[in-house]
């Protein structure tokens, strides 16, 4: 444990500079940035920040840490370095192979089971923890520690409080709610059997199309520099203090180390080509504060910095992070993000580790990278001494935590706590965190707070819709998929204005449809973006729903009656809305709130005094656009002209009305909309990828691996240019695969140019005898089927190619393409066998399917 007398005040001091001059100088480096570099930057580690790192070397500690690496085996200490999935490794397999950590990904579940109960959780995390004690076939006894997404909440059990997403918090600016979120979260985590947790999330998103910018507190590296330190502090507890990582607390992982949130065009694991000034004075502003307050990992981060991985740069990770910042934690990398430098492949990496990572994160790859990594030790590709120096580390960490003297996890302080997991207490934080986080951008006329005595209807497909308002990461990977069921300790923003408003005796309805049984004084429209989580949620621009979502018509209907409008919007990102903020006569932008909806009735209705219960506090973390692609405008940078500017947010008190907005996007939606369908192995945002049995029944798939019920068709992830890049599907009977549209696609425009359905597709298998049908449509009588048996038999197999089906052959097939629901689907027989990586309305193939006649 660190010394009682860590020399705290000093780093309070050098921190202080550090962040100043960073600050300072982020907006005329941000500006600075002319271009898209294709070099290499050469990079100055003495021109970086120098936090101090508040753990001194403690002699117990290391003396301890010689003693066992004196007795480890080689095996023993590349076991340190890898981390396995509990989908792909059981904990028998740690009696061979003496790993150092496990980790639950975005869709590993304990039996496969998204919705399995929190005893599930601790069991396995007490069967892991044993294989890795039991010395019965000569291992040393060093307890592996289990790693997990638990981003905002433990967001992967069921019951667990779940607080807004990051883009919430940075609105609220209180560090001191965070500090406390953080340690709610802690809580929640070890109640389950988990000791690590892999956040917080501290990017700087530059470009809101990025799928991931709901992970990030800010735009501006200020309070990304605020509000990181005080969730690291809330999870792991205050470096020096007693209670620093005790059994009531996480470590944690900043992530993604560097420059995540400034890849070109928005791209998820894209490339990064900033100056080094604005890397570091932006990019890097969370990390200064978090390494200070002691920080137990950082992660290594997907992206390329001027096309170097990030995963193999040694300047940044090892020479920067580890030298010139001092951190003296442990570098995790991400989901096999090893396998995406060039000349490595998911089994096989030296180059990561002699970069400076010090646990690869090797998902269902862990077994062959462990026997890679052996054999590069013995051969002296990765000398002995970077292998030392991670196990150290690793090491360090496990006996800060005092993991050796622990018993199993459900024998720990809060082992099996579960009526924690959502408790009263917690869920008033969150309630909290929830008003603290709301944003009010409109409201004329004074139309709020509302009078709860008044007959109020709540419409819009986010007024009761728990999956809708806690976003991704949430149960699953993208956080579909799940029922109101497997939310147990949440209110809807239904339940709060429904408990509230009939509390005070007035009347509320719900009606989504926003057909209401009578005519209300006020209608609540709650709408937004469908949860997405990482790639799948990048955008082609920031119009909402490519102005296709049918909220704006449900608001102007209702307008028509002469029912006043408030607009609660649920997104992960600022999105353009000029159209709907100008037809509603309130606007607030609600974020991803979580489990707590009900704190939304909270600010937006009076109190029995007709006062306002609470008045909005949210200030803007994220510039609000101006115009659809207005896709980088940030505070600090030339030229800044959003629509509501960074740190907007009105009060109760602001009477000043709203003028009519620009309802000119500044771009062609129907050119400039995404007509990628299915990409990297995940169906985009708003479509959904289905396996249909021969019985017909339909499985919406949610994990990479899955089937239908009935067995008959099986999908796998496979590696393309990069990991997991397609899906393998195998038909062992009559079957098909689905892509469906949330809301109905129309592609009249592009079936009546020369637009192509194109599948970029591998044929593994195709029997003689066997039937392939492609087919798309609306549902019965406006569907078409077109035969791809005979074209697929003249492709070679096991090669990627394009195929192209023109759009007008689905009309002349009988599609209308003005509303497809089902704009892609695959039927085949047993014995089929085809790869697909992407599938997209393009006018690019290889190949193409001859047009059917009527």
């Amino acid at each position: 444990m660190p010394q009682p007398n860590s020399p705290l005040p000093r780093h309070r001091r050098r921190l202080a500079i550090a962040l100043l001059a960073a600050i300072a100088f982020a907006g005329s480096a941000h500006s600075a940035h002319s271009g898209h570099a294709t070099v290499a930057v050469p990079l100055h580690p003495s021109l970086w920040p120098q936090p101090a790192w508040p753990l001194p070397i403690t002699p117990a500690i290391e003396h301890r840490i010689d003693a066992l690496m004196a007795t480890m085996t080689l095996e023993e200490k590349v076991g340190q370095t890898i981390q396995a999935d509990i989908d792909s490794i059981k904990p028998e397999d740690l009696r061979t192979y003496r790993l150092g950590s496990i980790l639950a990904g975005g869709g590993s579940d304990p039996g496969g089971k998204y919705n399995a109960p929190p005893k599930a959780w601790l069991a396995l995390a007490d069967a892991f923890w044993e294989a890795s004690m039991d010395t019965s076939q000569g291992g040393k006894a060093i307890p592996v520690i289990w790693g997990i997404d638990a981003v905002h909440g433990q967001s992967n059990i069921i019951g667990a409080t779940l607080f807004p997403h990051n883009i919430g918090l940075g609105a609220t600016r209180d560090a001191d709610l965070i500090r406390q979120i953080g340690r709610i979260t802690a809580v929640e985590t070890r109640t389950t059997g988990m000791e690590w947790t892999f956040a917080p999330t501290v990017a700087v998103p530059q470009d809101d199309r990025w799928g991931r910018s709901y992970e990030g507190y800010s735009e501006a590296p200020k309070v990304v520099a605020l509000l990181a330190p005080a969730m690291v502090e809330g999870l792991q507890g205050k470096a020096g203090a007693p209670d620093f990582l005790d059994d009531h607390h996480v470590m944690t992982s900043v992530k993604h180390f560097l420059g995540d949130g400034g890849t070109t065009n928005g791209k998820d694991q894209g490339n990064t080509e900033v100056s080094e000034a604005v890397l570091r004075n932006v990019h890097a502003a969370g990390y200064v504060p978090a390494i200070a307050a002691g920080a137990q990992s950082v992660m290594a981060s997907y992206n390329s910095f001027h096309g170097e991985k990030m995963h193999a740069n040694k300047t940044l990770l090892t020479d920067i992070l580890k030298g010139r910042m001092q951190f003296g934690g442990l570098i995790v990398g991400d989901w096999n993000g090893h396998g995406q430098i060039p000349g490595c492949s998911n089994t096989d990496c030296a180059q990561t580790f002699n970069a400076g990572l010090d646990m690869a994160m090797a998902p269902d790859s862990w077994k062959g990278l462990y026997t890679s990594t052996l054999a590069h030790v013995k051969a002296g590709d990765i000398p002995m001494a970077r292998l030392d120096d991670a196990v150290r580390r690793i090491l360090r960490v496990k006996f800060r935590m005092g993991l050796f003297e622990k018993p199993k996890p459900s024998q720990r302080a809060l082992g099996g706590k579960f009526e924690l997991l959502g408790s009263a207490e917690h869920r008033a934080v969150a309630r909290r965190a929830v008003r603290e986080s709301l944003v009010l951008l409109k409201n004329n006329h004074g139309l709020l707070p509302l009078n709860p005595h008044a007959r109020i209807l709540l419409a819009g497909d986010g007024a009761d819709n728990l999956a809708k308002q806690t976003g991704g990461w949430t149960l699953t990977w993208q956080g579909n998929g799940t029922t109101r069921a497997d939310f147990p300790n949440a209110d809807s923003i239904w339940d709060g204005f429904r408990q509230q408003v009939a509390a005070a005796g007035g009347e509320a309805e719900l009606a989504v449809d926003g057909n209401y049984t009578h005519k209300p004084d006020v209608a609540v429209v709650v709408f937004g973006e469908d949860p997405y989580a990482e790639f799948q949620g990048d955008l082609p621009n920031l119009m909402f729903k490519a102005g296709k979502s049918g909220d704006l018509a449900l608001i102007r209907r209702l307008k028509a009656d002469g029912i006043p409008v408030v607009a609660i919007f649920l997104s992960g990102r600022p999105l353009w809305l000029n159209r709907e903020i100008n037809a509603a006569d309130a606007f607030v932008a609600a974020w991803l709130p979580g489990s707590e909806g009900a704190g939304i009735a909270d600010v937006l209705l009076r109190g029995k005094d007709g006062a306002p219960q609470y008045d909005f506090h949210g200030r803007l973390s994220f510039s609000w656009p101006r115009r659809a692609d207005q896709y980088a405008n940030n505070i600090g940078q030339k030229h800044y002209s959003p629509l509501f500017p960074f740190g907007y947010g009105l009060r109760y008190v602001d009477h000043a009305p709203l003028a009519m907005l620009s309802e000119d996007p500044g771009l062609d939606p129907m050119a400039a909309r995404s007509n990628v369908w299915f990409d990297r192995g995940v169906s985009a945002t708003g479509l959904t990828l289905r396996l249909v049995g021969a019985n017909g029944v339909a499985n919406d798939v949610i994990h990479p691996v899955a089937a239908s019920a009935d067995g008959s068709v099986a999908m796998s992830a496979i590696n393309t240019d990069i990991q997991e890049g397609a899906r393998l599907f195998a038909f062992h009977g009559e079957g098909a695969v689905e892509l469906h549209a949330n809301t109905p696609l129309d592609l009249v425009r592009e079936t009546n140019g020369d637009v192509f359905v194109v599948a970029r597709l591998r044929v593994d298998a195709l029997p003689l005898d066997s039937k392939v049908l492609f087919s798309a449509g609306c549902g019965d009588g406006c569907s078409g089927t077109i035969a791809l048996g005979s074209t697929l038999a003249t492709l070679p197999r096991g090669e990627w190619t394009r195929l192209g089906i023109q759009l007008r052959c689905l009309r002349v097939a009988g599609a209308d393409t003005s509303k497809l629901r089902q704009p892609f689907a695959l039927h085949a027989s047993d014995g089929v066998q085809l790869a697909i990586s992407k599938v997209s309305a393009s006018t690019e193939f290889d190949h193409k399917v001859d047009c059917p006649t009527r």
